[in-house]
């Protein structure tokens, strides 16, 4: 399921490529993550059988059509026409994924189980951007469940230093 979202978002990032506006669309489609992160039943509004289709469609359109580039609410449009709605947030992520590389930025998912200074962090992310070329934009998360040690995901890459991916080694060296 996961193509067509990104088939979706790579439609609208073409546009604000053409456009010269990846940043302008990443900020209207931030808003609108914001939007429906608050008001999950918005999404439901825009699913409902009960209400028309040219109703949500315009529901979209007063709640965006003033101040947001043309594309982005014809994109919010297109998705409810095709009963494609509910991927919003997936096909959002996405177009992010497209503008980051665009930027040369990455995003790394670091999870460590105790949280990190302001020491580590700089270092870490530091040695990411040696790794990958690209500025890196970190998201730390603590998964007590590592035991120690940090395990970080960036580009499709996983990293594992925990000691419970090293306790895994050992028991698989030991069962053989």
């Amino acid at each position: 399921m996961m193509q067509t979202e990104r088939e979706y978002a790579e439609a609208l990032f073409t546009l604000a490529v053409e456009e010269g506006a990846v940043e302008e669309y990443s900020d209207a489609l931030g808003t609108v993550k914001g939007v429906v992160e608050e008001n999950p039943e918005y999404i439901d509004f825009l699913c409902s059988p009960a209400i028309s289709l040219p109703e949500r469609v315009q529901a979209i359109d007063e709640a965006f059509g003033e101040s947001f580039p043309e594309n982005v609410v014809s994109f919010l449009k297109i998705l409810c026409e095709n009963g494609r709605i509910r991927t919003l947030l997936e096909c959002i992520e996405e177009y992010g994924k497209f503008a980051m590389e665009l930027s040369s930025k990455t995003v790394a998912e670091i999870y460590s189980a105790v949280p990190l200074d302001a020491e580590q962090k700089k270092k870490i992310c530091l040695k990411l951007s040696k790794v990958t070329g690209k500025d890196v934009e970190a998201v730390y998360i603590i998964d007590e469940s590592l035991i120690g040690g940090i395990r970080i995901e960036v580009e499709g890459k996983t990293f594992d230093g925990s000691i419970r991916h090293r306790l895994s080694e050992v028991k698989d060296v030991i069962i053989g």
